[in-house]
């Protein structure tokens, strides 16, 4: 495990800010470098989050304008279109975890690091950094084989994050209106055109959605033995709202196979968190950052690239989400 500090690029906006204070609970003394492009912003936060340090952070300079200081890992919550950062950890041998990604653009990501793999390389950019993938390979457990996967997320109109969240979802959703769908064992780029997506919330409301494909398509179909897998997006008045608490996040988690005996099973679950998407994606980075950086006590990771449910036990953090805060429901079919 070095000592050098974990640079947090994006450390001072929402998702990065929580995912540094989850580091600092679960490891006091761990040096944590704020980086952004505003200085004085990332000073603020850094002096608000206690014992780490704001730097400024030039995506376009080798060496993001640290010169020569050390680091131990790197994670980025803005989109980095130049690499500038992910070049920087390969170019220094230590972990580098992005999470702004979309499906249809990792092929730079993935020519970077095969031209020059020396460090572990984090391809992130699943629903909430991981959470839904994590928690269905949670539940999954009970299945000895699984044939469908639909998950469905609920984000709240008032949870859409700070413009770095914005301009991701601007971008995703506008260069590609086509989502990912694993269907009946093919690929197939699934448009709102071919139907209306209706995605039930967890309390049973039915909201209007689109079809979406963060790499939790792609990352359940190499996992699991599923031959059909989706992911739809509602993004409207949670659950918790609409009963006159704060907004909420809701992951919908619909599996269907067979269980040990060979019966058939179909089970719904909600992983819900009360105070929104960060505290979910927070704990999903700052869980790949302690297994990268061995700050778990785990041994090394070696140079490789990583879906983050290849780092993280998912028993595990459906236990440390569940402390956070977050509720595991079963939900009744045809709610």
């Amino acid at each position: 495990m070095s000592s050098s500090p974990i640079l947090l690029i994006g450390g001072a906006g929402t998702v990065g800010k929580q995912t540094a204070m989850s580091l600092r609970a679960a490891h006091p003394d761990i040096p944590l470098l704020i980086g952004g492009r505003d200085l004085a912003r990332a000073q603020q936060a850094a002096a608000e989050i206690g014992g780490g340090e704001g730097v400024q952070i030039d995506l376009t300079a080798s060496d993001l304008g640290l010169g020569e200081r050390d680091v131990s890992a790197v994670a980025i919550f803005v989109h980095d279109d130049t690499l500038g950062s992910l070049k920087y950890a390969l170019s220094r041998s230590v972990p580098h975890v992005s999470i702004s990604t979309g499906t249809f653009e990792i092929a730079p990501e993935i020519a970077a690091y095969v031209h020059r793999p020396t460090a572990p390389v984090v391809l992130g950019s699943e629903w909430l950094a991981g959470a839904g993938v994590l928690t269905t390979l949670h539940l999954a457990k009970g299945f000895a084989r699984l044939d469908r996967v639909a998950l469905s997320a609920v984000l709240d109109e008032k949870d859409i994050g700070g413009p770095a969240a914005d301009a991701d979802y601007a971008r995703l959703t506008s260069v590609s209106p086509a989502a990912l769908t694993l269907i009946n064992g093919r690929y197939h780029w699934r448009t709102q055109a071919e139907g209306d997506v209706v995605v039930h919330a967890a309390d049973g409301e039915a909201l209007e959605g689109f079809p979406y494909s963060p790499f939790d398509i792609v990352a359940l179909a190499a996992r699991t033995d599923a031959t059909d897998i989706r992911l739809d997006v509602a993004v409207g008045v949670s659950s918790s709202r609409r009963a006159g608490h704060t907004y909420s996040t809701e992951i919908i988690i619909d599996l269907e196979g067979v269980d040990p005996s060979g019966a058939v099973v179909h089970s719904r679950h909600a992983l819900v968190h009360p105070r929104g998407q960060a505290p979910l994606t927070a704990l999903a980075v700052a869980s790949i950052l302690e297994r990268v950086t061995a700050l778990d006590g785990g041994p090394p990771v070696g140079p490789g690239l990583y879906f983050p449910e290849g780092l993280v036990d998912p028993d595990l953090f459906v236990t440390r989400a569940l402390t956070s805060g977050a509720v595991l429901t079963k939900v009744k079919i045809g709610q």
